[in-house]
């Protein structure tokens, strides 16, 4: 019989990542049924991803305005304002197949505010903006659970701090 492998990965976070999944769904458990708490985690981490591949995007486009290697975005002594408006111009996200995320949608505006007793609002709120800005893809399709969960405003910030990082 082959040997099973260790769990632990050397050095790419997978592990660590499956802990913080882990610690997250532990911290819902005593907050209700199994099938509720398996769609509020779900659901952050559709919203993490959009808003990750969002930041991606964001980053590249401010690079890309100051890099001279860049042919198609380099602009000499860009001005910040220009810069700014590169980075937050929808179409250059819609052309790259990335849906755009309004600011109050965005993962930091979020976590930002994870100790405020309406972050369950401000998470269906986000989830009805990104629907509302991508609405062929998204319209109807996120969650908008988190503001009438049965769980205390505390415990949802308290799971989606640790499990991406803030």
């Amino acid at each position: 019989m082959a040997k099973r492998k260790s769990a632990v990965k050397n050095g790419n976070g997978d592990l660590e990542f499956a802990n913080r999944l882990w610690s997250a769904a532990n911290r819902l458990r005593g907050t209700g049924e199994v099938a509720e708490y398996k769609h509020i985690i779900l659901g952050l981490l559709f919203l993490k991803y959009l808003t990750d591949a969002f930041e991606n995007r964001h980053r590249f486009l401010t690079r890309a305005v100051t890099d001279p290697a860049n042919t198609e975005y380099y602009v000499k002594e860009a001005s910040a304002e220009y810069i700014a408006s590169v980075a937050e111009d929808k179409d250059e996200y819609l052309a790259a197949n990335i849906f755009w995320i309004p600011p109050q949608a965005r993962w930091s505006f979020l976590l930002a505010n994870t100790h405020q007793p309406h972050l369950g609002r401000l998470i269906d709120e986000a989830m009805a903006a990104i629907e509302k800005e991508n609405p062929k893809q998204l319209r109807g399709v996120l969650p908008k659970i988190y503001a009438r969960a049965a769980i205390p405003a505390q415990t949802l910030g308290e799971t989606a701090e640790p499990l991406f990082g803030g």
